[in-house]
């Protein structure tokens, strides 16, 4: 990987002389920067320098000097029309409001469904041995209700009938005008590992996945009741769990959560809603950042980015109330 033929200057971008064909672009921000209104290219545009520079705003993921550049740039070579689309989607989707973002994510996400990149990660992928199913309780008192994701045994891994008893639970949720309050929490040592792996790829064609996750997906109903939406989150916080977890108006996590975006390393994008809901929680380039590059982040990180609003040793437990789920 030679990042040289990777690096590009504002006056290439201002002018577009000539289509940029790399699947990287990376453009310093110093000094000898001048300032411009940039025509951004269709890959990722990494921005190196300070958070002060004029340009600093406009790349897709702005990274300090001295950050791991190179650790970075592997992971968007490795699947980069993945990471072409995120960043794409990420760009016009936050001027969008958030139902129509949804669309958008969807789309992209059915189209690298299709994929050679999603393909071969799905080839190269062992099966699991299977769990039971997933399931979802409900418990009411008074003006607040809990929903509890349920399946422990596989980390609450989302499999179609705890997405579709998501779905129903947070659709009442918003239905229901004497609801105050809304908690969502978890089973276990885990909040949620994500979608269930086993179930990639049953849906083969990309036009009927997209138009199946348009009337299943949770993200939509979570939308609906946002602003009375709590999430409790402890231990694990990955993919589609995090994506779900940050519509909330309000997360709280244990000192030993954690948080990860691993869907670039199958080929895809987040698909249930985190296009959306994470990156209007910390802004378009840290969300880039934490989709691009994989990383784990921890509870304090999570903090300081504003992914989470605040850390308790202990998560509250509602009294009362009959599972009703």
């Amino acid at each position: 990987m030679d990042l040289e033929q990777l690096t590009i200057t504002p006056a290439h971008l201002s002018l577009l002389e000539e289509p940029w064909m790399q699947p990287l672009a990376v453009l310093a921000l110093d000094e000898a920067t001048a300032a411009s209104d940039l025509h951004l290219p269709a890959c990722p545009l990494i921005g190196v320098g300070p958070s002060r520079h004029p340009l600093a705003d406009q790349v897709d993921v702005l990274l300090e000097i001295g950050a791991d550049l190179p650790v970075l740039a592997q992971a968007i070579l490795a699947q980069p029309h993945a990471a072409t689309a995120l960043v794409q989607v990420l760009r016009v989707s936050e001027r969008m409001s958030a139902m129509d973002a949804l669309n958008v994510e969807s789309m992209a996400y059915a189209m690298l469904q299709g994929s050679a990149g999603h393909a071969r990660w799905k080839n190269a992928r062992i099966a699991g041995p299977g769990s039971a199913a997933g399931r979802v309780g409900l418990s009411r008192q008074d003006d607040s209700l809990v929903i509890t994701m349920d399946r422990a045994h596989a980390a609450n891994a989302i499999d179609r009938p705890m997405r579709d008893g998501l779905r129903e639970a947070l659709t009442l949720a918003a239905i229901d005008p004497g609801l105050r309050k809304v908690v969502l929490e978890a089973h276990g040592k885990a909040f949620s590992v994500g979608a269930d792996l086993d179930e990639f790829g049953t849906t083969d064609d990309p036009a009927t996945a997209h138009a199946i996750r348009m009337t299943t997906l949770p993200a939509r109903a979570a939308i609906a009741c946002a602003d009375r939406l709590e999430a409790r989150i402890d231990g694990a916080c990955v993919g589609a769990g995090l994506e779900l977890a940050a519509f909330a108006r309000r997360i709280v996590a244990t000192p030993r959560s954690w948080f990860q975006l691993p869907e670039l390393t199958m080929g895809i994008i987040p698909g249930a809603g985190g296009c959306v809901s994470v990156s209007r929680r910390i802004g378009r380039q840290r969300a880039a950042l934490l989709m691009l590059s994989g990383r784990r982040i921890g509870a304090r990180q999570a903090l300081a980015w504003g992914l989470i609003d605040a850390i308790m040793d202990e998560l509250a437990v509602d009294e009362g109330g009959g599972d009703i789920g």
